[in-house]
């Protein structure tokens, strides 16, 4: 059943708007968007939301696309989705169109279809259904916002569309896949960087210089070392920290390198800091006995419409409570959709939650359709089944929250 905005049934049924759902979620997989490109998906969520009737809807000078259903008086609900996807990888991976949207045996494929298209579709109708069943007028305001570039930078579009648009949630909703738990938090993230000195020479002599790239390999085995004995959290886990990129410069291929770089990632886990993850690869190198500079670096990206974004490779850990109000609320609004109580855990990978928890101090808590193993993988894909329920969740969510 297809239905136009204006016809929809007072008794609101998954099977009303399955067809208009999918089909959006299709379009959206079929979007391709890189970080940095997100213009087209901009657009076609708006128009979404524009054709759903939210009370008002825009995308802003960073690139973001929002909707708004209430008139933006307090207490304010944001539910927070990523436009933007990782790339397709190896084509030949992959057995589906990365593109193509396809649904089979109940599951839509493409990149994004998981993390996060299929979901923020889910949040839009979602919304809509709100709406639907709490008629206009009534208190609160719900905010549907899809952010740019959380993959590469996440935290930095969110915090931008609290500067540029005046908008000061009271608790905000991450649905980033999940399997239907409730997530409380996650580690932090830190991206730090040694740079090693040498003094170059020909190959053929290699004693008349000093290789960085030697001296770079012994930090690389003080870090291995590190990392055993590194903090753990009961509920965030571990401290990890591992080398993910190294790189040389020297004159050519036959000689000695003056100069080494290292990538370093960071997770930090409940308690640890930034300076002491830093003074942590300090203390190797200077008991390695090498000349080395370690330092966080900084970043300048530009959204698609230009917007320049700045900051520090630095994303905070965050944690919410377990008897947070606001969690309460998201585990007794899924309860009531899905007919069962939801477990509550952490995620593993990072999300927007490290500004809006993180570093705003906005109550967070993240909860959305579909396995959070298959993101970034070949042949992505998501239930439809998930999709049709995360509809139904996220509408008594936002009742739960703003009440009828």
């Amino acid at each position: 059943m297809r239905l136009s905005e204006g016809m929809w049934p007072v008794s609101i049924r998954p099977v009303d708007y399955q067809d208009d759902l999918l089909s959006f979620a299709q379009a959206l997989v079929r979007l391709p968007s890189p970080s940095g490109e997100e213009e087209k998906v901009a657009h076609r969520l708006a128009e979404e939301m524009e054709r759903l009737g939210f009370d008002a809807v825009w995308i802003d000078p960073v690139g973001n696309a929002i909707g708004r259903i209430g008139t933006g008086e307090g207490p304010v609900l944001l539910y927070n989705g990523h436009m933007d996807t990782v790339g397709v990888g190896d084509p030949a991976a992959w057995t589906r169109d990365p593109f193509g949207g396809e649904i089979v045996e109940g599951r839509l494929y493409g990149r994004g279809a998981v993390d996060m298209k299929g979901p923020l579709a889910a949040m839009v109708y979602g919304a809509w259904l709100f709406r639907q069943r709490r008629g206009r007028g009534g208190k609160g305001t719900l905010y549907v916002v899809g952010v740019v570039q959380e993959e590469p930078r996440e935290g930095r579009a969110m915090q931008a569309l609290v500067e540029e648009n005046d908008i000061h949630p009271d608790a905000i909703l991450l649905g980033e896949p999940s399997n239907f738990q409730v997530k409380r938090g996650h580690r932090g993230r830190l991206e730090i960087r040694v740079i090693t000195r040498g003094r170059a020479c020909h190959a053929s002599n290699p004693a008349a210089g000093e290789n960085a790239l030697y001296a770079a390999a012994r930090i690389i085995f003080g870090i291995e070392l590190l990392a055993a004995s590194l903090p753990s959290d009961p509920v965030l886990g571990p401290g990890t920290i591992a080398v993910t990129h190294i790189e040389t410069i020297s004159a050519s291929r036959n000689a000695i390198p003056d100069r080494a770089e290292l990538v370093i990632d960071r997770r930090l886990t409940l308690g640890e800091t930034e300076v002491k993850a830093l003074a942590e690869v300090q203390s190797v190198v200077q008991k390695e006995g090498v000349r080395a500079e370690v330092f966080v670096p900084e970043y300048e990206v530009s959204s698609y419409t230009d917007y320049r974004m700045r900051g520090r490779e630095y994303y905070p850990t965050w944690l919410i409570s377990e008897d947070h109000p606001f969690l309460r609320q998201v585990i007794r609004g899924a309860e009531k959709a899905l007919g069962t109580k939801p477990s509550v855990g952490v995620w593993a990978f990072s999300t927007d939650g490290v500004f809006t928890m993180g570093e705003a101090g906005i109550p967070t808590v993240g909860f959305g359709p579909g396995d959070e193993a298959l993101a970034h993988t070949a042949d992505e894909h998501i239930a439809v089944r998930d999709l049709l329920r995360a509809v139904e969740a996220y509408a008594a969510i936002a009742q739960e929250v703003l009440g009828k």
